[in-house]
């Protein structure tokens, strides 16, 4: 079996897929279906959508004509943060449910963690989940102050965490904290939207495994134990990235990368984006 497939064990038995597919800005229609398509024949078997991404269906539609049985895809989606709080939860995952046409989902993650609806939010997600609607409930861009009130105020812990993770911010804290509370950490914009490829360090590691920056960023995410989704609609690109399975980084170059860490995000702090 190809190391594509490879699976981590989430805290709740659910196996989900070292590596995937994101789709955040891929059109709806045909672009963001032809990239599925694409992907799920290189043997990606891992995508990543949201209801902010409003590409939903198409991610549902691509699935379905792509051949596979809907068990062999991990599909995740996430709750966007104007439908936070406990019945519009429970609507706004039907709305996602629908749109991807799917009797159930992977994983539902709470996008972003806002200031005060979030512990309500997480109870209408341990709702569903024993409803079994949901295989595994995660939370998006959660600091370790957010994980605490969730642990501390609600019965079922995150299965993930989906941060901005990459060479310049490896948010080690956050990640010690997950590891020691089972909680799997996934990085967005694993390659820092292309900032970091040029980076020199990233183009001496390539150029001593024969490899591209990317595909060293990437591998570096595996070699940390973080599931990564690179985003692309582009073939080639597509199946670049998925060429990091057939080499590892060494403890010297893994410590080299993580050393690049400057605490630089691309998108928003998660304790100032308030709503």
């Amino acid at each position: 079996m190809s190391q594509i497939f490879q699976t981590t064990k989430l805290n709740n038995g659910v196996e989900m897929p070292w590596f995937g597919l994101g789709v955040y800005k891929a059109q709806a229609g045909a672009e963001v279906e032809q990239a599925i398509h694409d992907a799920l024949e290189i043997g990606y078997r891992h995508i990543d959508t949201a209801a902010l991404y409003e590409n939903e269906e198409s991610v549902g539609e691509a699935i379905r004509t792509s051949g596979l049985k809907r068990e062999d895809v991990f599909v995740t989606t996430k709750l966007w943060n104007t439908e936070q709080g406990y019945e519009s939860t429970l609507k706004a995952f039907e709305t996602s449910r629908k749109k991807l046409k799917f009797d159930y989902i992977d994983l539902y993650l709470i996008h972003w963690p806002g200031k005060d609806k979030f512990v309500d939010t997480w109870k209408a997600f341990e709702k569903l989940y024993r409803d079994g609607y949901i295989r595994a409930i995660g939370v998006s861009n959660f600091q370790v102050h957010h994980l605490q009130t969730l642990l501390e105020r609600t019965e079922i812990r995150p299965t993930v965490n989906q941060v901005e993770y990459h060479p310049r911010l490896t948010q080690e804290p956050l990640k010690a904290f997950c590891e020691s509370q089972q909680i799997q950490l996934e990085a967005w914009a694993p390659l820092m939207r292309g900032k970091v490829l040029d980076d020199p360090v990233i183009l001496d590691i390539a150029a001593k495994y024969g490899k591209t920056p990317s595909q060293v960023v990437l591998r570096w995410d595996l070699d940390t134990k973080v599931i990564t989704i690179p985003k692309s609609v582009h073939r080639n690109r597509i199946e670049e990235n998925a060429g990091i399975f057939d080499f590892q980084l060494d403890d010297t170059d893994l410590k080299r990368i993580g050393q690049l860490n400057t605490n630089e995000r691309t998108g928003p702090d998660p304790d100032e984006l308030l709503f």
